[in-house]
């Protein structure tokens, strides 16, 4: 027999956290991993469009990332040291900032601010970007209520979404999609 998708748990407004511990939908807990999820789908959606291969395959990295991310998140933060969670790991974060230097590499200096647009592409990993900073500032608002993150995985999503914009811009160099620079209409 196939596993039903619902258990009907959750008809209440709880949800179980990683450890059997029963937290309210609303708690910052659950929104930082349903917005590392959101953000998961984002990134599904980007690989979707790139033209560039190896970018997708940096994406596929940091999908697996992103994974262990919530998983971390949704763990009970007294009962996690008991299980056994995939672990997020420094080198993950050196490897986005070598992709990032080496897409700088190529790039044009930044001399404005751009507005996101002209592909697909670029507009998804734009969105992907602000969604990623929303998981970040979920983590540290969490972080002040003094429920634990793990602070690699603050950084990791810091770094991530320096990744993704620098990825929009070199996906619109690859695209031959010219930059708009931001104009602020003055008065």
């Amino acid at each position: 027999m196939a596993l039903k998708i619902y258990t009907k748990t959750g008809d209440t407004g709880k949800t179980s956290l990683i450890g059997g511990t029963r937290v309210l939908k609303s708690s910052l807990r659950i929104e930082s991993y349903g917005t590392v999820d959101e953000l998961n789908s984002f990134i599904g959606l980007l690989g979707d469009q790139l033209p560039h291969e190896p970018s997708k395959a940096i994406l596929k990295e940091v999908q697996d990332r992103l994974f262990t991310i919530g998983s971390s998140l949704a763990c009970d933060p007294d009962k996690e040291p008991l299980m056994k969670i995939p672990d997020l790991l420094e080198t993950d974060i050196i490897l986005l900032e070598k992709e990032i230097d080496a897409m700088n590499e190529v790039l044009p200096p930044m001399r404005h601010f751009i507005l996101p647009g002209g592909h697909a592409a670029v507009s998804t990993a734009h969105i992907a970007r602000c969604v990623c900073r929303r998981a970040e500032r979920i983590c540290v608002a969490m972080q002040l209520e003094e429920s634990f993150v793990e602070p690699l995985v603050i950084k990791y999503l810091n770094r991530l979404s320096d990744y993704l914009f620098v990825l929009a811009r070199y996906t619109g160099h690859l695209l031959n999609v010219e930059e708009v620079a931001w104009k602020p209409r003055v008065k």
